[in-house]
């Protein structure tokens, strides 16, 4: 049978493969209509009675855009509705969710020196945090704060760092902030499964019907479409961050989340202005280089302590496998000198990836790491610089055999 372990790193590759090809499907077509909706021409009288027009060429062709706010005399019956992109985005992400974190919950969703919890416990507050927090955010919306937007969007503001800080308390700083993306993605497919579309199809149904659309239902589809636009960027971010350590292991990744939201915001006040032929506010550009400054001086902070001082028992059988000696010090002679809180490998001046192996806890929490990087792979080191020997790799595939209960490959 072949080896659980890279079967799963496989899935996972697929997995997040498809989530990025799905994100990209529905963030490109997203920010197409948010730019072709505000940059349409409304000033033309036009025959065909729609509200507005643009012209564009791509692809060695032109294209005649126009927008109806009232049914046109025959409905098409090929009407394409935009929204799968968003579900199949949230659907794989999620399976990447559960794939990385949820299954491989000791390693990057637990942290016992954070919160001693068992893996039930773990993946039930990860899942529920996404229901509570959408419930939560509907309701807000749903309240005499609706008629308020701007009012609105700060308590979401404040909801997000909540969320942040409550993750933080829980959860690793690589599942804490990948957790936010999380919540947040939840946020906006909720708002497109559960609000936008319905409220579009009753616009739909009733200009078939010939009856004038109620404003409410475009007015909320809108409110909630303009969420979505400004939570896009921070939410691609927040799911790049378990990548840097930089931005997830320092002592202020709580801070650092709450000002990329902020970022979001200038860059897509000048995109949405500028697309809305209402000039281009250049302020937002020096505004947003200096949060993004802010963040890199607050991620030189001391990372947090990474020595594991304790670990949870299903990582612990790993310590106690035959053979862990023999890879510690195989470790520790080949490994250490770069992945160490001071690394003394020339031109490193924190360990890759935030990946410590210095003492026996380090090794354990990433045994899975390396076995797959250094033990049925040569991934690590890179280009052998340390000269791992094929016998040493036999002993790590042997030593995690031995913890797993699989047979060595």
């Amino acid at each position: 049978m072949y080896d659980l372990a890279a079967m799963g790193a496989w899935l996972e590759f697929a997995v997040r493969w498809l989530h990025v090809i799905t994100a990209i499907a529905w963030i490109g077509s997203s920010f197409y209509f948010i730019a072709l909706d505000l940059g349409l021409h409304r000033d033309r009288n036009l025959a065909s009675g729609a509200d507005g027009e643009e012209w564009q060429v791509h692809g060695g062709g032109f294209y005649h855009i126009q927008k109806y706010l009232v049914a046109p005399k025959s409905m098409p019956s090929d009407l394409v509705w935009f929204k799968w992109e968003s579900y199949a985005t949230w659907l794989s992400g999620f399976a990447l969710l559960a794939v990385v974190y949820y299954f491989g919950a000791e390693f990057y969703l637990i942290d016992p020196n954070v919160a001693d919890l068992a893996t039930w416990q773990a993946v039930g507050l990860s899942f529920g945090s996404l229901v509570i927090g959408w419930v939560i955010y509907d309701q807000l919306c749903k309240s005499p704060l609706g008629d308020s937007p701007t009012v609105l969007m700060v308590l979401l503001f404040i909801v997000l760092v909540v969320m942040a800080w409550g993750y933080t308390q829980v959860f690793t700083g690589r599942a804490a902030l990948l957790h936010l993306g999380a919540f947040t993605a939840t946020i906006m497919t909720a708002n497109v499964a559960h609000i936008i579309i319905p409220n579009q199809r009753i616009v739909v149904a009733d200009l078939i019907a010939g009856r004038t659309p109620d404003a409410k239902y475009g007015k909320i589809a809108k409110l909630r479409s303009t969420h979505n636009n400004y939570l896009t960027l921070p939410v691609i971010f927040l799911m790049l961050s378990n990548h840097y350590p930089l931005a997830f292991a320092s002592e202020y990744n709580l801070i650092i989340a709450s000002l990329v939201f902020l970022m979001g915001v200038t860059i897509r006040h000048f995109f949405n202005t500028m697309h809305a032929r209402k000039g281009r506010p250049w302020w937002t550009w020096p505004v947003t280089a200096v949060i993004f400054l802010i963040i890199m001086w607050l991620s030189t902070a001391p990372l947090f302590k990474a020595d594991n001082e304790q670990v949870s028992a299903g990582v612990a059988r790993f310590a106690e496998a035959e053979g862990f000696d023999h890879v510690q010090d195989i470790v520790l002679g080949r490994c250490s000198m770069c992945h160490a809180a001071e690394p003394v490998w020339p031109g490193l001046l924190w360990a890759p990836k935030n990946v410590r192996l210095e003492t026996s806890a380090d090794i354990a929490v990433n045994a899975q790491g390396i076995y797959l990087q250094a033990g049925i792979s040569h991934a690590m080191p890179p280009s052998n610089l340390t000269y791992v020997e094929e016998d040493e790799r036999a002993a790590i595939r042997a030593w995690y055999a031995a913890a797993t209960g699989g047979a060595d490959s």
